[in-house]
Order: structure tokens, then sequence, then C-alpha cells
């Protein structure tokens, strides 16, 4: 197959746009050919955006149903980590990644998740040894180690934890990191022991203490992680060490973009263009070493074309060549994928999500923080009915709870501020990183209702609505984590329970189903839920 197109070219590696023609004969550009100075309103070719770290199953889609909105957006490939199913289903559940993955034109690059589980406190689906990790990076599929979440098994040099850095090593794969706050020796020791990225900084001092060491930032703005505007002004300085990405990101923001929008944003603040598409374009590609054209002779034809270096609407995205969006609409045509799943536990009773008083005269309260992964650790008196520790909706003080989806289990129950709920529940299984059903209501019986939804559907969100009928529920019956369902079907209905949630209910939060994933996210301080009880990050033990 051959064909060219003529606009302004975009050449990152030389900072130079020119006008000229690209020739593709085969997948590959064939020749560049310089014909003029850039044209003023001629449309721009550059490479296409790759997501430096993304967790696809937080799309609530299927890895092809990604694909087929994120090209949308000019996006050609991503670093993806299978970490969430991983949890969930073990190797099985990777290898599911993978194949769906190539049944269209995308380029996913998947990473050996270094910690299943995350941690020995909560109750996961599954576990991958450092003999399991090692099999993984021998697929050429395989592409890096996954982010290291157990940063003290490194700085504590961790038997196993080493072995799995000592694998990718042997492989000359790179490995990711994952390490919140950590600064100075301890930072130092860290990225010592070959960890090459980081996408958990929230403020531009600890990305720079990490810098100085030799490690790279990733700008992470996802949708409920939004570290963009602490870390964005790096880019000035350090260009060739930073990367975008989304982490975790749900399907209505999908629809509404990807790494374009953080593209736009970044020009909005006046920082040089050629600095911001090496950070969304290139410096993913040579890090990672993943065969994804970079608009050079001899390069796979993976590009876009956009309207503009301001906006980045994206009127055309190819990938080996092939045609795959053009005008707000994808090309790429999917079929509805097999299901994986791993969801063993009965439905509740109301009586499971009581909390008997003992006459404390403090309980401990999860602070969610919008835009952060963190949270802070409060107390606050408790607020007694029938001696009964109950929902406090004056001082927004909610319970939140944790069931174990793999088996039956009691129910670990704790208090939460800042959802902003006045009335009813909302619960999911998309609770990183074991991925148990989590839940956060105003009554018990909304609590257990919202919880069932989600065990009937074997997965899901769900929204319950006292005394009504317009309770809601997403299946996800993909690992309890993705539908198999039409991306923009998915997207439409996310979109449906979460304006729920928000007008109905209450919640103040931005994306409050996102925001309750992470409340069960124990390697993030300062306190959080497990299944198995309240855990202090910071000590790392419950409480």
């Amino acid at each position: 197959m051959r064909f060219s197109l003529k606009g302004n070219i975009v050449d990152i590696f030389n900072k130079e746009i020119f006008y000229g023609e690209v020739l593709v004969y085969n997948g590959k550009i064939k020749e560049i050919i310089k014909i003029a100075e850039a044209k003023i309103a001629e449309k721009y070719i550059l490479p296409g955006f790759v997501d430096s770290h993304v967790h696809i199953e937080s799309s609530m889609l299927v890895p092809s149903e990604f694909a087929r909105l994120a090209v949308v957006h000019g996006t050609v490939a991503t670093i993806s980590d299978p970490h969430e199913i991983a949890n969930v289903c073990g190797m099985a559940g990777v290898d599911f990644m993978i194949t769906n993955g190539k049944t269209v034109p995308f380029k996913f690059n998947f990473g050996a998740p270094s910690c299943v589980p995350a941690t020995i406190f909560e109750t996961a689906g599954a576990a991958l040894t450092a003999a399991d990790v090692d099999i993984l990076l021998q697929k050429t599929a395989i592409k890096y180690l996954s982010e290291m979440m157990n940063f003290p098994g490194v700085l504590q040099q961790d038997d196993e934890v080493m072995k799995k850095i000592a694998a990718a090593k042997k492989y000359n794969k790179p490995v990711d990191g994952h390490a919140p706050g950590l600064r100075g020796e301890a930072a130092k020791k860290y990225i010592a022991a070959g960890i090459s990225t980081d996408h958990e900084c929230f403020t531009a001092e600890e990305a720079l203490d990490k810098l100085k060491y030799g490690m790279k930032i990733l700008i992470r703005e996802g949708s409920a992680a939004k570290n963009f505007e602490a870390l964005v002004d790096l880019l000035n300085n350090h260009a060739e060490m930073m990367m975008f990405c989304s982490d975790d990101k749900h399907p209505d923001s999908l629809v509404k973009g990807h790494i374009n929008l953080l593209c736009e944003r970044a020009v909005a603040k006046g920082i040089d263009v050629f600095k911001i598409l090496q950070a969304a374009c290139i410096n993913p590609v040579l890090h990672y070493k993943i065969d994804v054209g970079l608009l050079r002779v001899g390069d796979a034809a993976d590009f876009i074309v956009v309207e503009d270096l301001i906006h980045f609407k994206t009127l055309q995205t190819y990938i080996d060549g092939k045609l795959v969006a053009q005008e707000g609409r994808s090309l790429i045509e999917v079929e509805i994928s097999g299901l994986i799943n791993q969801f063993d536990c009965c439905e509740k009773n109301t009586a499971d999500f009581s909390v008997a008083y003992k006459d404390e005269k403090e309980i401990f309260v999860i602070e969610a923080i919008e835009g952060q992964l963190i949270t802070n650790k409060l107390k606050f008196p408790p607020k007694v009915v029938n001696k009964e520790i109950v929902s406090d909706t004056t001082n927004d003080v909610l319970k939140i709870v944790v069931v174990n989806r793999y088996k039956n289990a009691p129910v670990a129950k704790s208090f939460v501020k800042n959802f902003g709920l006045q009335q009813g529940a909302i619960a999911s299984s998309v609770a990183h990183d074991s991925h148990n059903i989590i839940a956060v209501g105003v009554d018990d019986e909304s609590i257990c209702k919202a919880v069932n939804l989600v065990i009937r559907a074997k997965g899901g969100v769900s929204a319950v609505m006292p005394g009504g009928n317009s309770d809601k529920v997403l299946a996800l019956p993909v690992a309890g984590l993705m539908s198999n369902d039409n991306g923009y079907t998915v997207a439409a209905n996310y979109t449906a329970i979460d304006k729920m949630v928000k007008e109905k209910l209450g919640s103040i939060l931005a994306a409050p189903f996102m925001t309750l994933s992470f409340m069960a996210l124990l390697v993030i301080p300062h306190l959080k839920l497990s299944d198995l009880g309240l855990f202090d990050g910071d000590g790392f033990a419950f409480i």
C-alpha cells in the first residue's frame, strides 16, 4: 500500500517545522520531502501521542475498546500496566490483555506486574512470584517491569523484590517506579536499584529531587489523580526527562480527550511546543524501546494530522500506515471479547454492615482529597444511634466498607469524609489494588443494596437511592473491572450513573467512583481500608 500526505511537518528531533510531503509504503515512511517553509492555515503532521503509564482496566474497557476511543484523540500507543487484572486473575489475566490488544491496529506495550498482590494486608485473587515475573519478561509482548510499588522492599533489599528487578535487567527491560513522597537518600537508593521512572510525584520539589538522581518523571493527569499543574513547569528545563501519562482514566474522560488535552494545556502555559511534544511523543518510545514510529524515514508510519499546535484537534490518526481515525470518528472495528473473572462471594445482609458502639470518644476517619490518591488521617466524635455508629451527613462523615469478593468473609468497616452523599450509597468492584468490593453510603440498607447489585453482576459500579426504583448498575463482567460492551455505550452509561451520584445523591467529588476506587489503595498514605481492616499507610500496619 502506497500513499502520501502533505502538510506542515513537525520534526521534533531537529526542532523544525516545514511544509512537506510524507511518503508511506507498506506501513513504513519511505521518504519525507521538504517543499517550502511552514504555511499558515495548513494542517500539521506529527508523531502520534503515547500514554507513558496507564492501567487500561481503569477505563472499564477491554484493550480493543480502549484503542477505539483513544485513536480519535491521536493516541497511537500506550505503556500499559496490567496490574489490576493480574491481581484478580493472575497470569491468565495478563495473557487476556495481550491477546485482546492484538485484535486491533493499536500499539499496546504491556508490562510484567511487579507487585501482585500489592501488599500482604489485603485479599487478592492471585499472586505473581519472581519466577512468574521472569516468565512474563521473556515474552516479546512484555516490554518492562511494571511499577515497583513495594519501595520499602527495595530499600530493605527484599529477596523476592530484588529478584524481580534482576529479571528485568537480565532481559534489558526498564523498571517502572512508584514511590510517593520518597526523597533524599531513600529516593537515591531506590533509583540506584535500577528503577527508572515515577508517576507519583505530587510536588515539583519531590520531582526535582528524583530528577537529580537520574529518574524520569511522568506528569500524571487522570480522572482522579491530577498532578499536571504541580509538575508541568518542569518541562521548561527537563523536557528530555519528562513524559505524560493518565495512569487511570474513566470512559467518560477518555471520550473527551487523552494526551492531546495535556499538550493543549501546556501550550496555553507558554511552554515550548517542541518540549511538550518531546514528552508526549518521543520520550516514551525511546525509554521503553517500543516499536512506534517517530516520523522519520524508515520508521513505522505511526503519525497524526492535527488542525493546529494550539488545541491539537486530531483530524487523522495513522498506525502502521493504516487510517484508524478521521474527523472525530474511530475506524477501528472490534468484536465482543470473551470473559475472564474471579468472583465468589454470597450476597450480604443489612446487619453485616452495622458498627457497634463501644464507648469510643473518637473514631478514625479517612479524608478523601479531590484530585489526589493520598488521604488524610482524621478523628471525629462518632454519631451514635441505638448503640450503633452511623453516618453523620452533617459533618460529611460517611460509612465506608470493603467486602471480600473472592470468598465469604466478615465485612471491613470504617468512616470517610468528603464524599458529600446526602442519601443512598455507591459501590464498586474496582478497588485498587486487590479489587474487592468497596462502598460508601448514608445508611446500611442502601450500602447493602449497592454491594449486592455488584455481586449479582459479578462486578460493576452501582448507585442506590433509598425508597425509589432509580438504582443503577454498570456491569463489569471482565474480571469485575471491565465491560466487553461498545466503548461509547459504556461511557454513556457511566456518565449517567456518575450524574446520578452527583445530582441525586449529592456527591461533591469530580469523579466519585474513581476516588472511591483508591480508598483501599494501601500503598498510598495515609489512611486506607482493606478487606482485612483499617490500615495506616505511614506505619504500614493495621490500626
